[in-house]
């Protein structure tokens, strides 16, 4: 009987260490989530609000984009995004403060007016400042043909 209550004792131990590992990947992916949503609306102050002032935003073109930049494009909007398909979306965080996304993405919408449907591999990095996620990296390499 001591036995039983031990190992039961450490079943529960074990799963609530597990689910606490689990609740940064969980949040980190409800930012990513969320970052998709603003930027397929164009919303610029929701998608403002998660990026870090100093984000590297570096596109499959080999385009770089500050914040601002990113931002003023979207503002204009020269560059549009109507959707955006994750696949072998994978989540990892260090230390519930840094977490990095990777995934392959097709990205679907326009540039200066010019469609585009393209199939990306995306790296995400992501910190935690204050009180929620901030995307401070953002690196996309097409996928060969």
């Amino acid at each position: 009987m001591i036995l039983r209550r031990m190992v039961l004792a450490s079943l529960v131990a074990a799963s609530f260490v597990s689910a606490r590992a689990a609740a940064p990947d969980a949040d980190l992916r409800k930012a990513e989530d969320a970052w998709a949503a603003a930027v397929k609306r164009s919303d610029a102050a929701a998608v403002s609000s998660m990026l870090s002032d100093d984000l590297v935003y570096t596109h499959s073109t080999g385009n770089v984009d500050s914040k601002s930049s990113y931002l003023e494009k979207m503002k204009a909007g020269t560059q549009k995004y109507t959707d955006l398909q994750y696949s072998n979306l994978n989540v990892r965080t260090w230390n519930g403060d840094t977490g990095v996304i990777t995934s392959q993405l097709r990205m679907i919408g326009a540039t200066n007016g010019t469609p585009f449907d393209n199939v990306v591999y995306i790296t995400h990095v992501w910190v935690k400042q204050g009180n929620g996620w901030k995307l401070v990296a953002h690196q996309s390499t097409r996928k060969a043909q």
